[in-house]
């Protein structure tokens, strides 16, 4: 009988099914997302469902007061799009303020890291212009578990733990949330937010005030949002407040209601490479998703098929790749808005043959070494992490990257929903999760911390600029394969992301992996380059493997020079998939951190 289940073993089986498919890093936004599909409605109704949820149940990781890019493929529209929520800097966000705060770096966390709040506005879009569903349909889920309580993960208890005295001494207006009767609530206990409840509640009731009009409810609670009591509460918040931040020192925020009411998401084509059979779609260069398509145009020239993608050639032309393609992140990335970024140059075959010479095979590398177009780019001043101070106190960075050995400190979330329809959507939310900022005592959330991804000095594409966009982490990806939407997929990790997503992806195309084996092999990342978050440290040549990485394959990465440290067994990266092969509809979830799901029919 041993032929009875060929396959490899996987930790949960590759979702499949020709209804729908939903898969997010909760499995409860999974449920609610695939609830929204059973009620009739498209992947976008699930995943504006899906999101609010998320915010509730995964506050360490998302929030209200975020951001989030996401790319979508319309059936009706018949093509693929980007909605950029990626808030920009306040109006009065100069470096000449902040350099008169006496900050060299904008701090990672406290209010004079927040950007516009992006989330809301978006989902409103997505609602509006792809969804189906009525404001009500997809607010309820999320209301109800902020009111009524949702099992805490073990993840958000530790975060709690972690920031518990910056709470009670500084921020107490967070302590008042996620201190319950004074105490750091444990893994399990049904957790409550009923102050957001009570926002969502409010928000829902006066864009129902408005009639049964399904647009006219969207268009009123966008008023409420940016233009009425939640804009006015942020305001009321960043001018009267002084925040302690990982500076060392208070200081007031500069967001305004103004800055609310005078943004938009935008929306504009996705970025593409064209891989062998495959047209891989990222965000613009306002976000760090030009680092995948970067590394493929590098490894376009390496034969990875047939490769053991838990090998020593694999996993070094890979990291090998991604030291040059992040280092020309560091040096030419920015808002397109502002700055001319010499994207076509970047991805195009003569650039990358040049740059290609410089990964030896045998090799790796300890420099950093951005590539040179005349007339673009800025300079970037390395800063090693052995030399930066500590924090005040356990604040962290607010930020969303991954500890040394793969440990979360607060991250992001991802999902991936595929309709029957063959509408897709892939989605990165971030910010705003509870240890970036004080909570807003009215509103039960807190504001974001993106713009730590700013620079302070002038004359970079990254430099701080008002109405500008920070060059953000959040990179969702799609791709279409011989000219057929097919792909979904992403991860929460800051500076990771567009490694694992890099890596799932070869794993899949070069090994053929399906979507679960590719998200549950051995996996890892490099620490080479700046983090995008403060201290935005580097840390030269080192390379974190997860320790099922086999032996022989680890000493001879430390043979060919890597700085190798071991992680435990399942610590890198928190994919999720999906895809789409002509009726069929399949999809897959991360076992890392036991949160992850992937759900369809």
């Amino acid at each position: 009988m041993s032929n009875v289940n060929p396959d490899p073993f996987t930790t949960r089986p590759e979702i499949e099914g020709t209804f729908g498919v939903v898969t997010s890093t909760h499995w409860i936004a999974t449920a609610v997302g695939m609830a929204a599909l059973e009620k009739g409605g498209n992947a976008f109704d699930a995943g504006v469902a899906a999101a609010f949820t998320l915010q509730v149940v995964e506050p360490h990781l998302n929030g209200p007061g975020g951001d989030v890019p996401i790319i979508v493929h319309d059936v009706k529209r018949g093509k693929s799009e980007v909605i950029c929520g990626q808030g920009p800097a306040p109006a009065k966000a100069t470096i000449a303020h902040y350099r008169s705060e006496g900050l060299e770096m904008v701090p990672g966390t406290g209010l004079l890291a927040a950007c516009v709040p992006g989330t809301f506005e978006t989902w409103m879009l997505l609602l509006r212009d792809y969804g189906t569903m009525k404001l009500r349909d997809v607010l309820e889920p999320a209301i109800g578990y902020a009111r009524d309580g949702h099992p805490l993960v073990e993840r958000a208890s530790a975060t709690i733990k972690a920031v518990e005295q910056l709470f009670r001494k500084y921020w107490t207006t967070s302590a008042d949330v996620y201190l319950p009767n004074g105490e750091v609530p444990k893994p399990g206990t049904l957790f409550t937010n009923k102050t957001l409840a009570e926002t969502y509640a409010r928000i829902l009731t006066e864009a129902e005030s408005a009639g049964d009009d399904r647009v006219a409810q969207i268009e009123r609670a966008r008023q409420a949002w940016s233009k009425g009591f939640v804009a006015e509460a942020i305001d009321k918040f960043c001018r009267t407040q002084e925040v302690m931040d990982v500076s060392g020192s208070p200081h007031r925020g500069v967001l305004s209601a103004d800055d609310m009411a005078r943004w938009q998401p935008t929306i504009e084509a996705p970025l593409t490479y064209d891989y062998g059979r495959y047209t891989v779609q990222k965000c613009g260069v306002w976000s760090q998703g030009p680092v995948m398509l970067q590394q493929l145009a590098l490894l376009k020239g390496f034969e990875l098929d047939g490769l053991d993608p838990a090998g020593p050639d694999f996993i070094h032309l890979q990291i090998e790749a991604a030291k040059l393609a992040y280092a020309d992140r560091e040096t030419f990335y920015g808002d397109p808005k502002f700055t001319n970024i010499p994207i076509e140059t970047l991805l195009s075959d003569a650039y990358n043959t040049e740059r290609r010479k410089l990964i030896s095979k045998d090799k790796a590398s300890l420099d950093f070494r951005p590539g040179s177009v005349e007339g673009f780019g800025g300079v970037v001043k390395l800063r090693h992490a052995e030399g930066h101070r500590e924090a005040v106190g356990a604040m962290g960075a607010g930020e969303p990257t991954v500890g040394r050995f793969g440990e979360v400190r607060g991250d992001t979330v991802h999902f991936d929903i595929i309709d029957k329809a063959g509408n897709m959507i892939s989605a990165t939310p971030s910010g705003g999760w509870l240890q970036s900022s004080p909570v807003i005592p009215e509103l039960g959330f807190c504001l974001g911390s993106r713009a730590q991804m700013f620079w302070l000095e002038e004359n970079h594409p990254a430099s701080l600029a008002p109405g500008k966009r920070p060059r953000t982490t959040l990179s969702p990806t799609m791709a279409l394969r011989d000219g057929a939407p097919y792909l979904s997929w992403g991860s929460p990790g800051g500076d990771q992301q567009d490694q694992w997503i890099t890596q799932f992806f070869l794993r899949h195309v070069h090994a053929k992996l399906n979507l679960q084996e590719a998200i549950d092999a051995p996996a890892w990342h490099s620490e080479h380059f700046p983090i995008s978050f403060w201290p935005r440290t580097s840390r030269p040549g080192v390379l974190v493997l997860e320790n099922r990485v086999p032996k022989p394959t680890i000493d001879e990465l430390k043979r060919r020079g890597h700085v190798v440290e071991i992680g435990p067994d399942w610590s890198e990266g928190r994919l999720t998939a999906a895809s789409k092969v002509g009726p069929r509809r399949r999809a897959a979830a991360n076992p890392r951190g036991m949160q992850g799901y992937a759900a369809g029919r």
